[in-house]
């Protein structure tokens, strides 16, 4: 079963990209989607195949744009107790802890949030995505926590999804990083792009590469002859690119606690308080929470925004700091 929109162009909508043209006519295909699948060979102009979405559209053109029925995959349920914020019929706002990734990938097929999804409510979740991630509308990375929305019907998914391409989610993320951010509050505005030394990494880009705006302050400096010197900041984010806060504040010099990745050499450290010391090398994960999730509500319009507080892991790094620092 598939379905077909047809369309065609009146004078006025002439010159347009057909990716945008289609995107302006049916409000609830995602650009992105419609994007793929003109890559997939799914558009028709004027009965002729068209492969490419930047084309431009002239008078009278016929637009033909097929949408096939989504793929059916067998995901394993994982037996993993979600940490449900909210939900209705339309969506669910979970969150997530550091430590499971977002959706099946290299080497970890079984023990994901979608696994852990498919076993909750596996009936009630998009399907038009990626078939290995029903639901999933957007990613936090694995040893980030906090919060994420999931898609329970396909409606949903394309209006959220709509919704992150015009970057009109609202994402506050928390984290504590070495040293001082100068200045202490401002906006970094770069281009992010794949790492030309290693193609798991992403970097700051000269000349090419997709925007990235982070919105960051200050919130708290420590620092004394007993602690490094380190800053818990908030971040808000007017783009969302991959591992975008890690590689701004990577770019900045001033490297998450705890990113693997992302993260400089640093000496050893003389007269550091040795219960610090010991919650800084077993953290284990980055010091990242995704705290602040905002969006409109895709079926009834309504201003939706949810708020998570910081682990416990974290939270107590930030406690001992405070009292070192006093």
């Amino acid at each position: 079963m598939k379905n077909t929109i047809n369309l065609i162009v009146k004078d006025d909508e002439k010159g347009q990209r057909v990716d945008q043209f289609i995107s302006n006519k049916e409000k609830n295909l995602s650009r992105t989607r419609i994007k793929n699948l003109i890559l997939n060979k799914k558009l028709k102009i004027n009965k002729k195949n068209i492969t490419d979405p930047s084309k431009k559209i002239y008078f009278d053109d016929i637009i033909d744009l097929e949408i096939p029925e989504p793929k059916k995959t067998s995901l394993k349920p994982f037996n993993f107790k979600l940490d449900i914020v909210y939900e209705d019929k339309d969506l669910l706002v979970v969150n997530k802890p550091a430590g499971i990734s977002m959706h099946p990938g290299a080497g970890d097929y079984d023990k994901t949030l979608v696994n852990a999804l498919i076993h909750y409510d596996s009936k009630n979740l998009s399907n038009i995505g990626d078939e290995l991630r029903p639901g999933i509308v957007h990613r936090i990375d694995k040893e980030t926590s906090g919060l994420v929305v999931i898609a329970k019907n396909n409606i949903s998914h394309e209006n959220l999804s709509n919704q992150f391409s015009k970057h009109s989610i609202k994402r506050v993320y928390q984290t504590l990083i070495w040293g001082k951010l100068r200045p202490q509050f401002g906006k970094i505005d770069t281009l992010i792009t794949r790492s030309s030394k290693n193609r798991q990494l992403m970097e700051v880009g000269l000349t090419k590469g997709k925007k990235a705006i982070t919105n960051y302050k200050t919130l708290e400096v420590f620092e004394n002859d007993k602690i490094p010197t380190f800053s818990f900041i908030e971040c808000k984010l007017e783009t969302g690119r991959t591992h975008q806060i890690r590689v701004h504040m990577s770019y900045k010099g001033n490297n998450i606690l705890g990113d693997k990745k992302y993260k400089k050499k640093f000496k050893k450290i003389k007269n550091i308080n040795l219960d610090l010391e010991k919650m800084i090398s077993n953290l284990g994960r980055q010091f990242l929470h995704a705290k602040v999730l905002g969006f409109t509500h895709p079926k009834t319009g309504k201003e939706m925004k949810f708020t998570s507080i910081l682990p416990y892991d974290l939270e107590k790094i930030i406690k001992i700091l405070r009292k070192l620092s006093k």
